[in-house]
C-alpha cells in the first residue's frame, strides 16, 4: 500500500503514487484512465481530472462523520456551482444539498453521492491520510464525491451533446441509513426538484481498479435490506465490592451479545442469507464501579422484508429475555433507528447502463457481481411517486434506479492477494486505500456515460434554455 516514504515524484511497483503531489500528477497527459480506453469515448480534459484529484485528496484528508458533513457539503456545493449548477443547501434539515444543471427540455437524471465518513482510525500511511483523529473515509465516499463532481464538469462542458436536466444529490448520513429518507420526506426532494426519470449511483469496492461490476439481469438483489437497532439494558449500579447488591448490566450485555449470535441460525432456514452484527457495546467508566446501564448497537441484514421483521422480533425477544433472567429493574429499550429495503436495480435501466459501460471500457472490464450482505439506503430513491414508500425496482410508480460497483484495488495488491498474500483491505477497514489514479477517471466516465443513457442526445437549443 501507499506509504509516505517515497518522494513526490515516485511511484511504487504496485502502481500507487507515493505522495500527494504524485497523486495529482497521476492522470496521464492525454486524460485517459491508466490501462484503459478514454472515458466517455474521448480523453477527459487534464484540468478536469486534476480538479477531481485535488477534490479527492482534500476530502480524504478532512473526513466528517454522519450529521457533521458541513465542510464536505461546502466543497461539493462550490464545485457544482462552478460548473453551472443552481445549488440548494440544507435539504432535509441536515447537510443535504441538491445541484440542478438544466440544459433545455428533456429527461431528468439524478446522480447521488454520499458525504459522510466513518469512525475509523486510518492506518494507510498515505501522505494525504485523514487529519481528523478517529475519522476516516473508509468507505470511498470521498471518491464518489470527486467522481460526481468530475462527471458534472464533463457534462457541463459538453452541453451540445445532450438535452435535459441533471440533478446532483449530496446525501448526508448514509452510514446511519437515515440520510436518504430525510432528503425524500423532510426535504421533499421529488416534490421540490421534480421526479427524475432515473437515479444513478456507484460505490467503491475492493475489485480491480479500472473495472466496473453490475448484478446480472434476473439475479439476486445487489445488496441486502437492513435495519439498525439501539438497545439499552438497565441494571442497578453500585460498588464493585458489593456485587450482591447490584444488577450488573455489563454481564447482562455480555450474555445478550452471545445469545444474539445464535439468532440467525435459529430464526432462518439454512439456505436463507442473513447477518446479525453487534457492532458496539458501551457500559461504565471505571473498573471499580458497576454501571447502571449498558448500550448495544446492532444491525440486521437480510434479503426480504419478512426476514428482517422475523430477525428483529427474535433479537428483541433475546434482549428482553436476558434482561429478565438477570433481574433487571427496568424493561430494556429496543429501538429500530433506521431501515432500508434490499437494493434491486431496475433491470431495463441497468441493461442500458451496462452497455454504455462496456462501450466505455470494453466488455472484459465490466464484471458480473453476486449479491452482497452489504447494505445502503439508496433503495429509498426508488420511492413510489405518490406515496413515498420504497417499491421494488421496475414496479408501477417506482423511479428506476441503477447502481454499480467501482473497482478500487491497484494491480499490485490485487495480484498479491490472489496469490495468497496479504488480503485486500475491504471497505470500513483502517487500511482501505483506493488506487485513485485508476479508479477516479473510470468513475467519472462511468457516471457521465450512464447519465447520457437517460438524457436526450443532440443540441440543447438556445442559450436561454440552458440557463
Amino acid at each position: 500500500m501507499v506509504t509516505a516514504a517515497g518522494t513526490a515524484k515516485d511511484a511504487d511497483d504496485d502502481g500507487h503514487a507515493t505522495g500527494a503531489e504524485a497523486a495529482r500528477e497521476a492522470v496521464r497527459e492525454d486524460g485517459r484512465a491508466p490501462g484503459g480506453r478514454p472515458p466517455g469515448g474521448g480523453p477527459l480534459p487534464r484540468p478536469l481530472l486534476r480538479a477531481a484529484v485535488e477534490l479527492y485528496l482534500d476530502l480524504h484528508a478532512h473526513p466528517e462523520l454522519s450529521g457533521h458533513e458541513h465542510r464536505t457539503a461546502d466543497r461539493l456545493a462550490a464545485r457544482l456551482a462552478e460548473h453551472g449548477c443552481t445549488v440548494t443547501r440544507s435539504v432535509g434539515g441536515g447537510h443535504g444539498l441538491v445541484g440542478v444543471l438544466r440544459n433545455g427540455p428533456g429527461p431528468t437524471v439524478l446522480l447521488r453521492t454520499e458525504l459522510d465518513a466513518l469512525p475509523v482510525t486510518e492506518a494507510t500511511g498515505l501522505p494525504y491520510a485523514s487529519t481528523t483523529p478517529g475519522v476516516m473515509h473508509a468507505c470511498g465516499h470521498d471518491l464518489h464525491i470527486a467522481a460526481v463532481a468530475g462527471a458534472v464538469a464533463h457534462l457541463a462542458a459538453t452541453r451540445d451533446s445532450w438535452r435535459g436536466t441533471v440533478l446532483v444529490v449530496g446525501q448526508p448520513e448514509e452510514e446511519t441509513l437515515r440520510g436518504a429518507r430525510s432528503l425524500l420526506t423532510e426535504g421533499r426532494l421529488y416534490e421540490r426538484f421534480g421526479v427524475p426519470d432515473a437515479v444513478l449511483a456507484q460505490h467503491a469496492a475492493p475489485l480491480p481498479a479500472g473495472t466496473l461490476a453490475h448484478v446480472p439481469a434476473g439475479g439476486p438483489p445487489l445488496m441486502a435490506g437492513s435495519l439498525a437497532v439501539e438497545a439499552v439494558l438497565h441494571g442497578r449500579g453500585g460498588h464493585a465490592a458489593t456485587p450482591h447488591l447490584n444488577v450488573d448490566p455489563v454481564l447482562m450485555a455480555a450474555a445478550t451479545v452471545l445469545r444474539l449470535r445464535t439468532v440467525v441460525a435459529e430464526a432462518t432456514a439454512p439456505a436463507e442469507q442473513a447477518v446479525l452484527t453487534v457492532g458496539s457495546v458501551r457500559a461504565g467508566e471505571r473498573g471499580n464501579i458497576t454501571p447502571d446501564h449498558a448500550e448495544l448497537s446492532l444491525t440486521v441484514r437480510a434479503f426480504t422484508e419478512e426476514a428482517l421483521d422475523r430477525l428483529a422480533a427474535a433479537a428483541e425477544r433475546v434482549v428482553r429475555a436476558e434482561a429478565a433472567a438477570s433481574g433487571a429493574p427496568r424493561t430494556p429499550e429496543f429501538t429500530v433507528t433506521a431501515r432500508s429495503p434490499a437494493l434491486r436495480p431496475d433491470p431495463a435501466l441497468t441493461a442500458r447502463v451496462r452497455r454504455a459501460h462496456e462501450a466505455l471500457l470494453g466488455p472484459g472490464r465490466v464484471l458480473d457481481l453476486a449479491g452482497s450482505a452489504a447494505t445502503e439506503d439508496f433503495p429509498h430513491f426508488a420511492s413510489d411517486r405518490q406515496s413515498g414508500d420504497a417499491g421494488p425496482g421496475g414496479s408501477a410508480g417506482a423511479v428506476p434506479v441503477a447502481y454499480w460497483m467501482l473497482g478500487t484495488t491497484g494491480a499490485g495488491p490485487w495480484r498479491t492477494a490472489r496469490a495468497g498474500g496479504t488480503p485486500v483491505p475491504p471497505n470500513h477497514a483502517p487500511g482501505f486505500a483506493p488506487d485513485v489514479r485508476a479508479a477516479l477517471p473510470v468513475g467519472i466516465g462511468a457516471l457521465a456515460a450512464a447519465a447520457r443513457q437517460v438524457l436526450d442526445p443532440g443540441p440543447a437549443g438556445s442559450p436561454e434554455a440552458a440557463s
